[in-house]
């Protein structure tokens, strides 16, 4: 893009434009893209050469798609075939004014608010069904805000970015007639997530409205949401930070920019040192799709596309590449610097997912309808998303296609039952133009019942085809199994203890880590200067809410971003912290479809407000939600714990006593901290505690209704007391019956209780054990022994149970012949 101003600037743009078509390339970095004027001659014939005659095309050389779009730029008159997506007068080559066709130009084509003109003229689905997906409403979001700032909206999805509401026709829902039954029950089942039409979202506080922050300081969350929950839908280019550059609409994810957001393409007309532009001018999609950037070309969507926005709330992008956040800046960097800010966070690099080291990208498990949506509203992850582990890997006891649909997915306590789902044929009609897989024994079908278009049964085994090339083969569970080929503790844990498979999620235990955020501190400062002589400014903050709705006008649909929007402040200056962090053995509690699965902390608010004034209104305050609410006659506090798939899965899981030994993973707290409602204070005391300074003042105040940890869901005696996956009818914690049976806490105890002289057999046993060497010093030895001591007891057990039985047989016998003698006597 060229930036000439004032009114010289047609002269400008011949003065330059001549000077880049005569200068070599002895300026600019050498590189194997080949450039569009290369194999279409004709395109120099188009005005939009005059500037960009060294662009990379928009699609590999000799793709059908490519040929396509030259095809339609033909009879639009553009040879380049740059109208059909920027739109623009092709014939100007001199004025960029006139080039760029003021209002009717596309800078960026994949926007929503003009793709129904550009990527519509070809994936018209995609782009009929883009309002209603999840990443555009982000009602599951604005949902979790209020429900933390008292449950605004209680259980129902009512709100989202935009209005929108479902088609009258069930049959517009993308997918087969099978997936759309099975969403109709599942609508039926959770009508409260399943809504039919969401209402924009309200309006923030003005600037004249501030007075109301008094009496109704929940009306904060508005602000909240619409300056830092959701930035990130499509609707808007988000923050031009580190590590979020993007585009919109389409261009979100099918456009490819690194984390500089610096160009680095062969045209000279788009600035190298300018952040804000895509690393190259292609666009990547499935694996039919080739991008070329210095020599180096690849297939599908790299993973840090999707983690420009996927690396906050349960943060599943940067954790499913290894990456977990910490306040430090550390380890510096090689001049000496902190550890530069991605995505404004810091990390730590922690092991990465199973699937991220195959070389498998985020496409390869999700399906088109997880990421683009079916065409009807869907406002939470676990809404949205059609597929489960068993889909590829089954069970011990079934292959995928002997599964009934709906298995891992039930949105029930006891596992689907059915039919098995056998496997496709076909893939859908709207996904023609992605990659085509060979079939093979046919496509696997997910567990909502639409064709797995990339992964096909091959005999017994599983075939996934990645974007990137890979044909990677799997056993599934039930082939491992008849081999002999699962670990003991895999055997034991499926085979062994069939509620596992019944009632958990595969990652409950084989996700390694979890990033866990415990209390989250929002601060919103609502301080103006007119009325708060300390401070030097007033506090507002950017609303992109507003921003997206004024891309929504004829004025501004064409505009490329919100760079120019400097008038949407709002009042309020929001900032966050947190008490503390963990990654390991997370908590375990009932998702959404019944089932175990880890538990993060979802929206955990302490809130403070300051007023316009300047003077606090809330301090570290935690709403509760209305009584009767969550079964609670009292209400409970609004922190939640929301169900997770960590997308951190490694082969090896976790242990044993990691769930059944361990107090957190119960939900029942992380041992350790004091009571999060007292105030603390640090200064010279008696040891009776008495402060001797008077200048003392108070090092942490009290949250005031927080008389338990942060990661304390539930008691002992089964009561919850923090609300788990407020989307859903049967998410929440442990009850008292599970918890006892799940609980294996003191189990050592049971055997060392009596060890080393606690019976004369234990005191002889253990001597003889001592003196020969035998007593176990390491865990093998000591899981040995206690093999040994199941084994005997059962044994010992049996045979007791064999020689009563053979004792009583023979008194039996024995007094049946006597009174057989006896009465031949008589």
């Amino acid at each position: 893009m060229i930036h000439c101003m004032g009114p010289s600037r047609p002269r400008c743009l011949r003065i330059v434009a001549t000077w880049w078509l005569c200068l070599g390339t002895s300026l600019f970095e050498t590189s194997a893209q080949e450039r569009l004027v290369d194999h279409f001659p004709q395109a120099v014939e188009s005005g939009c050469m005059a500037c960009h005659g060294e662009i990379e095309p928009i699609r590999e050389i000799g793709s059908e798609m490519l040929e396509q779009i030259m095809e339609r730029g033909r009879r639009r008159g553009d040879p380049a075939g740059c109208v059909v997506c920027h739109n623009g007068n092709p014939q100007e080559r001199h004025d960029v004014r006139i080039a760029h066709g003021g209002s009717d130009f596309y800078p960026d084509p994949g926007s929503p608010w003009v793709n129904a003109d550009t990527c519509g003229q070809c994936h018209e689905e995609q782009v009929r069904v883009q309002w209603h997906s999840l990443m555009m409403t982000e009602a599951g979001k604005i949902q979790g805000t209020c429900w933390s700032f008292g449950a605004l909206s209680g259980y129902e999805h009512r709100y989202a970015n935009y209005a929108v509401k479902n088609p009258t026709d069930p049959r517009a829902r993308l997918g087969t007639d099978g997936y759309r039954r099975y969403m109709e029950e599942l609508r039926r089942r959770e009508p409260q997530v399943f809504v039919e039409a969401h209402e924009p979202l309200p309006e923030a506080l003005q600037f004249d409205e501030l007075d109301r922050l008094r009496d109704e300081p929940a009306l904060a969350a508005f602000t909240y949401i619409r300056q830092e929950c959701n930035r990130c839908h499509h609707a808007v280019k988000g923050r031009a930070t580190r590590g979020d550059f993007r585009g919109m609409g389409c261009s979100s994810c099918h456009i490819p920019y690194s984390n500089e957001g610096l160009y680095e393409g062969t045209d000279r007309a788009i600035p190298r040192d300018v952040p804000g532009h895509p690393l190259t001018h292609q666009l990547q999609a499935t694996g039919e799709a080739a991008v070329t950037i210095h020599g180096v070309t690849y297939h599908g969507l790299p993973v840090e596309t999707c983690t420009t926005c996927h690396n906050r709330g349960k943060r599943i992008g940067v954790s499913y590449q290894g990456l977990m956040e910490t306040p430090y800046h550390s380890p510096f960097t090689a001049e000496g610097n902190p550890q530069p800010g991605l995505h404004t966070k810091h990390y730590i690099a922690m092991e990465q997912d199973i699937h991220y080291l195959l070389g498998m990208k985020c496409q390869d498990c999700h399906t088109s309808i997880d990421v683009h949506g079916d065409g009807f509203l869907a406002p939470t992850n676990l809404a949205a998303v059609e597929i489960e582990c068993s889909d590829c890997h089954g069970t011990p006891a079934a292959y995928p296609w002997e599964l009934p649909l709906g298995y891992m997915d039930e949105f029930a306590m006891a596992p689907a039952a059915g039919a098995p789902r056998g496997v496709a044929d076909e893939v859908l009609p709207h996904t023609w133009a992605g990659k085509e897989y060979p079939r093979r024994d046919g496509f696997l079908l997910t567990a909502r019942g639409n064709p797995y278009e990339n992964v096909v049964r091959d005999g017994d085994d599983v075939v996934v085809f990645t974007a990137e090339g890979k044909e990677l083969r799997l056993k599934p569970l039930r082939q491992l199994a008849e081999q002999n080929a699962l670990s003991q503790r895999g055997r034991v844990s499926m085979l062994g203890i069939d509620k596992h498979l019944e009632r958990m999620e595969c990652y409950t235990c084989h996700s390694r880590w979890t990033p866990q955020c415990y209390g989250c501190h929002v601060k919103i400062d609502y301080s103006q200067a007119e009325l708060c002589p300390e401070v030097e400014r007033s506090r507002m903050g950017f609303d992109w809410i507003a921003a997206g709705r004024r891309h929504a006008s004829q004025e501004h649909r064409t505009d490329a971003g919100e760079s120019e929007y400097g008038d949407l402040m709002i009042p309020g200056e929001v900032s966050e912290q947190r008490s503390y962090l963990r990654w390991e053995d997370p908590i375990l509690g009932i998702n959404g479809e019944g089932r175990v699965s880890p538990l993060a902390p979802g929206c955990q608010p302490a809130v403070t407000i300051i007023g316009p004034d300047g003077t606090p209104i809330l301090v570290n305050h935690i709403f509760q939600i209305p009584a009767g609410m969550e079964g609670s006659d009292e209400g409970q506090l609004a922190i939640d714990m929301s169900p997770t798939q960590p997308h951190t899965m490694t082969k090896e899981a976790r242990t044993c006593e990691s769930c059944h030994a361990s107090q957190k993973a119960l939900g029942l707290g992380i041992d350790g901290t004091r009571p999060w409602n007292e105030r603390h204070w640090v200064d010279l005391e008696t040891a009776a505690g008495t402060l001797l300074s008077q200048n003392a003042q108070p090092q942490m105040e009290p949250v005031e209704n927080l008389d338990h940890d942060w990661s304390q869901i539930v008691d002992a005696a089964g009561n919850q007391l923090a609300t788990v996956g407020h989307h859903w009818s049967l998410s929440r914690a442990f009850n008292k019956g599970e918890l006892q049976r799940m609980s294996r806490e003191g189990t050592c105890l049971a055997c060392h209780q009596e060890i080393p002289d606690g019976s004369a057999a234990i005191l002889l046993l253990h001597h003889v054990a001592d003196y020969t060497g035998q007593l176990p010093k390491t865990s093998p030895q000591h899981a040995s022994l206690v093999h040994k001591i199941v084994l005997l007891g059962a044994w010992a057990q049996v045979a007791l149970v064999a020689a009563g039985g053979m004792a009583g047989g023979a008194l039996l016998l024995f007094s049946w012949r006597r009174f057989r003698r006896r009465g031949r006597a008589a």
